[in-house]
């Protein structure tokens, strides 16, 4: 049973590895998934086959999580931005009004967003090591998908 759980995460790490050297332009084109899935049909039938769905089923998740963990460090990273730009304008006027806040309320997104934006290695880098660990925390991993 080991060795076919060894297999299985090889052959979705060989997947995964194919998707994430992918360009954005490849993941739109439709002929690159035709690729993807004539690799997976020029497996043999029975045991071989099954192995590979698994792998695949595997690396939607590990995608999945993966995309999830990303949108909530990003978030986090985005509201404490804003949050210390909105302590430092009410420090520096005193006050803030309706017009204020909601101009203020567009700056503040268009520059959280972009300052997460140049973090962006870090983080993909960072939901990664966490996906890794998440593999191996089953509880862990239920409750942030459950409750995040």
């Amino acid at each position: 049973m080991t060795s076919v759980i060894q297999i299985d995460d090889e052959i979705a790490q060989r997947i995964m590895n194919h998707l994430e050297g992918a360009k954005s332009r490849d993941l739109v084109n439709v002929e690159y998934a035709k690729v993807i899935l004539d690799q997976l049909e020029n497996v043999s039938s029975g045991g071989e086959c099954d192995l590979e769905k698994r792998a695949v089923i595997k690396v939607l998740l590990l995608s999945t999580w993966s995309q999830r963990l990303y949108f909530i460090m990003r978030s986090f990273i985005m509201g404490q931005i804003g949050a210390l730009i909105t302590l430092c304008y009410i420090l520096y006027f005193g006050t803030i009004d309706f017009i204020g806040g909601f101009m203020m309320g567009i700056l503040v997104f268009v520059a959280s967003l972009s300052i997460s934006s140049l973090f962006d290695e870090q983080i993909i880098r960072t939901t990664k090591k966490i996906v890794k660990y998440l593999g191996r925390h089953e509880k862990t991993r239920n409750f942030i998908m459950k409750y995040f």
